[in-house]
């Protein structure tokens, strides 16, 4: 590992000035994935701003009824609030499903935001990596790609971003809080990750030098009946291979609204709006979710390895919603 420097933020001004002052430098949240990342010699920061002491670790209802959640909150305290159980359930069960206890101990919601992926090429320093070093290749797309993208991706990066909680917070349209040089910003989630593109370096639209303070998650009735299922390999301790977070509110045996976002099948989490405006007045039918899976899978590009994911998606989304289904009716 690289030696480094380090330095406690006092303040969340004084944080954005320090790492203004030092452009190698990164922001130390939980650690969970930078610190990893350091030891391979993918991240090599010259010195490390800790945040975890900065006034952001609460979590309040809005004047309007949403939820704010500050930015260096633990995985597991927002996986504990009562609020987020009681109104955003999909995200605390995201959360839940999500790394060790130990982990989501450490773990902050501004770092899970940034966290980067899991694919081996990028891991492996010696193997080349458009996404580490822009213009090298990908060479998953030849090799070991079951795990990779299906939906969005490129022939640049078939790489997937890794976050359940982000799943769920695509599907609750949350928007992101950050504070830079320029002062105060936000960042809708379906505007902060980026598409993967032609620049599978450029994974999100904060400014340079930004800090994440905070998510709001916007009010709305439909969240409170939600649910968050995950497919990994084994029962623990994995990433998913395929995920979904789902709400919905049915009236008369049609669907009023509904909300879907699919995890492990893009570089960013994938709200599903072609399903949810097929299924929108539609009956709330088993054969309805899944003409809605199908139409938002339509666009699926799957590799060689990784054609399971279709058909792994599809069954998600039946299987969700009928639960959702049969619990409204």
């Amino acid at each position: 590992m690289r030696e480094f420097g380090y330095q406690r933020a006092l303040d969340v001004p004084g944080a954005v000035a320090l790492l203004g002052a030092d452009p190698d430098a990164r922001f130390l949240g939980g650690g969970t994935n930078l610190v990893d990342l350091m030891k391979t010699g993918v991240e090599r920061p010259a010195r490390l701003i800790d945040v975890r002491e900065l006034p952001l670790d609460g979590i309040e209802a809005t004047r309007d009824g949403g939820l704010s959640i500050g930015a260096t909150v633990t995985n597991s305290d927002l996986a504990a609030h009562p609020e987020a159980r009681r109104h955003y359930p999909a995200l605390a069960q995201a959360v839940l499903s999500g790394a060790s206890g130990q982990l989501r101990n450490m773990a902050t919601v501004g770092g899970n935001l940034l966290q980067r992926t899991r694919c081996g090429y990028f891991t492996d320093v010696a193997r080349p990596c458009n996404k580490r070093s822009p213009g090298s290749g990908c060479p998953a797309i030849e090799g070991e790609h079951h795990n990779h993208a299906i939906l969005g991706a490129s022939e640049h990066c078939v790489a997937v971003h890794p976050s359940d909680m982000g799943v769920a917070l695509a599907a609750f349209d949350a928007v992101v809080r950050y504070e830079s040089a320029d002062g105060p910003g936000e960042l809708p989630l379906a505007e902060f990750y980026l598409p993967v593109g032609g620049t599978p370096h450029l994974e999100t639209a904060l400014p340079p030098g930004a800090l994440i303070t905070g998510i709001t998650l916007p009010p709305s009735p439909v969240t409170a009946v939600s649910r968050y299922r995950k497919v990994r390999q084994r029962a623990s301790h994995a990433f998913a291979i395929g995920s979904i977070a789902a709400a919905l509110d049915v009236q008369d045996g049609r669907v009023r609204e509904v909300r879907l976002a699919f995890g492990a099948v893009a570089s960013r989490p994938w709200r599903a709006r072609g399903a949810e405006r097929v299924l929108t007045g539609g009956p709330a039918s088993a054969e309805a979710f899944a003409a809605a899976a199908d139409a938002e899978l339509a666009g699926a590009e799957a590799l060689p390895g990784n054609g399971y994911k279709v058909t792994l998606i599809r069954n998600l989304v039946v299987a969700v919603l009928t639960e959702l289904a049969e619990e409204v009716a």
